[in-house]
């Protein structure tokens, strides 16, 4: 049962980086989204990336995605992850409008309303396990951990693991092999 589950989650890897390869941005409509590819992305997310027990609440019994500011996602979110269950915990959709309002949760999106507060934001979450993702332009440089960057009209990841590293986590080699890794102030 465990090498078939391991073998779902690597496929779904693989699947989001050949949308995110395949599909341009603002394509044809038949195409999946934009962001019906960066929401099945983050839900791999979750599946690929370790954290750290203290993580999580105490109940320990959900695995919670949220979104800072306006969301882009819509419903694409909750779509990727409805029925989905990551090592025992079921996973959750949560909005916030404030850093400070963030509590309990594994995955940030941060979305680009944000982008003035961006510093204030990452110094608040400064060292908790909390993966932050955003698609602001050069926020992997700034400390966000996992960008999604637009070359050529397709989806790239960037990544930087030494943010990732400062707040215990641990990205799966599977995702980094696809991404651009970059440090923080530094660029590639």
């Amino acid at each position: 049962m465990r090498a078939a589950s391991l073998w779902r989650r690597t496929l779904w890897l693989y699947l989001g980086t050949a949308l995110a390869a395949a599909v341009p941005v603002n394509g044809a409509t038949e195409a999946p989204s934009e962001y019906q590819v960066k929401a099945v992305f983050v839900f791999n997310f979750s599946q690929f990336v370790e954290w750290p027990q203290q993580a999580f609440a105490p109940d320990g019994k959900q695995f919670v995605i949220g979104v800072l500011g306006s969301d882009p996602f819509g419903e694409r979110l909750e779509e990727a992850v409805r029925g989905e269950v990551i090592n025992q915990r079921q996973l959750v959709i949560r909005r916030f409008q404030r850093v400070e309002d963030v509590q309990d949760c594994q995955i940030l999106f941060i979305d680009r309303s944000q982008s003035g507060q961006l510093p204030r934001i990452l110094t608040t979450l400064d060292h908790r396990s909390i993966l932050t993702v955003s698609d602001l332009d050069r926020s992997s440089e700034k400390g966000v951990m996992i960008q999604f960057a637009t070359l050529n009209n397709h989806i790239r990841l960037r990544i930087n693991v030494e943010s990732a590293r400062a707040a215990g986590l641990v990205i799966s080699s599977k995702l980094l092999r696809p991404a651009e890794i970059v440090t923080t102030n530094g660029g590639s």
